[in-house]
């Protein structure tokens, strides 16, 4: 029997003891007991099945492996989580089986996970809090497409078709931030507190008269400095759900992860406070230029946009990926908002790939709208408006994803809680390449 059909079996398998597990639910009741065996013989055959699959994926893998050398992942020297692994191997890691490993301290049916994290833990020289995600697997994962089953009272069809992961999941995490979209710079790999040499002066040229010497001057160094902080991230996970093995169950496991990841370091790098084990985000960095819009705050009009176009331009700043970047509250007043209010028809947000004042807009929620400006009854609440160039706004990750799993926490429900941390630090190569307004109204 082919891989495809043991496949096949196994989904009906587990189709039929949802379908048992469905129907007693809808009526309130427990299984009875020929329902009970009947659910028990599902299982137990969808684990036979299991088996049989693993060892033909095992087998397949191998042959594959020593007909020829076959494609292997290149380790990143920029990425201390990758080790080289075959993309036979990829293909056969499961995260899924690893999480069921980690809960229940018992590795043996997980051997390629586990020997894959300890190369991770030896080539970036510590040891995971739980299990660390080989950056192979982020790499080497492609698009693939499975039938997911999935229960629908009374009814036979549980398979759904179903689009997975196109991308690595370190790149899908980096692409799900929208300032990693407008451009910021990734530093993947590193080891160590970084410090970054930046020039802040330069040396000054004399007039001099006939066989007259020039003033001695020199250039003048400072760092901008990237130390590591802990992102942590956590999705719970079923004990139904941990049961399967669907490469779909994967990709769930992998988006919740790498959605709630990417949604911290969004907001980090935009509003992190610089205190709280937090980094400092843009609103918070030194050096910015600021663009205020009156004293309780004011709807942003396209003067605001050039000024902050201005502030960057006038530091000699405005090279690189420039672009905009606010929340969908600002891009709503925009696009009602006329560029003057006495002439024509054409407003500040416009069509097409360069919306505001010439260049790029991106949006996104994770731009404040909450920040308050003024005092008394006359507190505004405001919206961030960003400019700059994004390829100064660097992101620093340490090391490899480390998951740890916690059988726990919600154990009387059979839960699993699944935490992902990533060492991580933000900072601004030239503060002169952003400007901000952080009071502008949409009300």
């Amino acid at each position: 029997m082919d891989l495809d059909a043991l496949k096949r079996l196994r989904g009906g398998s587990l189709a039929e003891a949802r379908a048992l597990l469905d129907t007693a639910e809808g009526e309130t009741r427990d299984l009875n007991e020929d329902e009970q065996k009947r659910y028990d013989d599902a299982l137990s055959q969808a684990d036979v099945l299991e088996k049989r699959i693993e060892r033909a994926e095992a087998l397949g893998g191998k042959d594959a492996r020593y007909a020829s050398p076959g494609p292997v992942t290149k380790p990143n020297p920029n990425d201390g989580a990758s080790i080289g692994m075959s993309n036979a191997e990829v293909d056969r890691y499961s995260i899924v089986r690893a999480i069921r490993a980690a809960a229940s301290g018992d590795w043996r049916e997980a051997g390629l996970e586990r020997e894959a994290s300890e190369e991770v833990a030896k080539r970036l020289g510590r040891s995971p809090q739980g299990f660390f995600l080989p950056g192979d697997f982020r790499e080497g994962r492609g698009v693939e497409r499975r039938d997911l089953v999935k229960g629908t009272s009374g009814a036979g069809g549980y398979t759904v078709g179903t689009d997975l992961l196109g991308a690595s999941f370190i790149e899908m995490l980096r692409n799900a931030s929208m300032v990693r979209q407008a451009g910021a710079t990734i530093m993947a790999g590193l080891v160590g507190d970084i410090a970054i040499p930046r020039q802040s002066g330069g040396g000054t040229a004399y007039w001099v008269a006939e066989s007259g010497a020039p003033t001695e001057s020199q250039q003048a160094f400072e760092q901008v400095a990237l130390t590591p902080k802990a992102c942590a991230a956590f999705s719970d996970i079923s004990r139904k759900l941990l049961q399967q093995s669907s490469i779909d169950v994967e990709a769930l496991v992998l988006r919740d992860l790498a959605a709630t990841l990417a949604q911290a370091l969004d907001l980090a790098a935009l509003h992190g406070l610089g205190s709280a084990n937090q980094p400092t985000g843009l609103d918070h960095t030194t050096g910015i230029g600021s663009v205020a819009g009156g004293a309780d705050g004011l709807a942003p009009t396209l003067a605001h946009l050039i000024a902050l176009e201005t502030e960057v331009a006038q530091d000699n700043a405005d090279i690189g990926r420039m672009a905009y970047m606010t929340n969908t509250k600002v891009r709503g007043k925009l696009k009602s908002t006329l560029i003057t209010a006495t002439y024509g028809d054409f407003m500040v947000w416009r069509e097409g790939a360069t919306p505001l004042n010439g260049y790029a807009a991106f949006v996104t929620n994770q731009v404040s709208h909450t920040l308050t400006k003024g005092s008394g009854s006359g507190v505004g609440v405001c919206s961030a408006i960003f400019f700059g160039n994004w390829g100064d706004l660097l992101i620093g990750l340490w090391g490899g994803l480390d998951i740890l799993v916690d059988p726990y926490t919600a154990s009387t429900t059979g839960t699993v809680r699944v935490v992902a941390f990533q060492d991580c630090d933000i900072a601004v190569r030239h503060p002169e390449s952003f400007a901000a307004m952080l009071d502008a109204l949409t009300a």
